[in-house]
């Protein structure tokens, strides 16, 4: 699969419904010796009020991937562990 057939589809949990973002929205991580995409980073959607506070981001490990649809990709995560990373500005 080429990279641009995974952007703008939506990434949604199958555990929970949750729309989690859309690819082009998103970065890769992609194994530099193999070229295979070892994880998509997502940015955290933010709002008025936590619109300062420290920005985070959600990794998806490429094998938590269950489904590539024509629109949507199912992932399984743990909603009670997720991985987050802190970034800021």
């Amino acid at each position: 699969m080429r990279l641009g057939e995974l952007v703008g589809k939506e990434i949604v949990n199958i555990n929970n419904g949750v729309r989690l973002g859309v690819v082009g929205e998103s970065d890769l991580t992609i194994d530099v010796e193999s070229g295979a995409i070892r994880s998509i980073i997502l940015p955290r959607r933010t709002n008025f009020i936590n619109m300062w506070m420290d920005k985070q981001q959600m990794i998806i490990p490429w094998d938590s991937i269950r489904k590539i649809g024509e629109e949507v990709i199912i992932v399984e995560l743990d909603q009670c562990n997720p991985v987050l990373h802190k970034y800021s500005y």
